[in-house]
């Protein structure tokens, strides 16, 4: 969850200077990086560990042990708040002509961060990992926190953007077109 919140900030960066479709790709090799990071993780589970390691089995398990349904909500989660910041993003950047930077990004990203927390916390009470009375202090809390960190974060957009339009001499609103 820590550093969760700081994606929509790369995503947001990725947005305004390449546009939406660059910003979608990377969600999507963002995905497949998870895969490929949790199969890593599930085979180490699965190989025992040598008589020397200071980490046995049932303790490697208990620190990187997976909940298959708590994957899952993270990964869809990921997906659906993903694609929807980048949507809101670019919805308010075509809104205000490429201006007002502050509000685009905490517009998508307080949207996106609440639509994420809701979507791991539903799944995860309907598959019976947390239970619903924990539902709505969990919300709150997580999107409070998300909402925190984006609201911090928003001056590193500001110095993200400067960069990379000084860097590419981007003019407000310009994109770098990669094809």
């Amino acid at each position: 969850m820590l550093p969760y919140p700081i994606t929509f900030l790369i995503t947001d960066i990725l947005s305004e200077i390449y546009g939406k479709k660059k910003a979608n790709q990377v969600v999507i090799a963002g995905i497949f990086a998870s895969f490929f990071s949790m199969g890593i993780i599930l085979m180490a589970n699965y190989t025992p560990a040598i008589e020397s390691s200071p980490i046995n089995n049932i303790l490697f398990t208990k620190v990187f042990g997976l909940s298959p349904i708590a994957v899952l909500a993270s990964m869809l989660a990921y997906l659906f708040a993903q694609f929807i910041d980048i949507q809101i993003y670019h919805y308010w950047k075509r809104l205000t002509k490429g201006k007002h930077l502050w509000l685009r990004n905490n517009c998508s990203t307080f949207l996106s961060q609440l639509v994420d927390t809701a979507t791991v916390l539903i799944l995860l009470c309907l598959f019976g990992e947390i239970s619903w009375d924990l539902f709505a202090g969990l919300l709150v809390a997580g999107v409070a926190f998300k909402i925190l960190i984006a609201a911090i974060d928003t001056p590193f957009l500001y110095l993200g953007v400067f960069m990379f339009r000084k860097r590419f001499k981007l003019e407000v609103n310009q994109e770098i077109q990669i094809d």
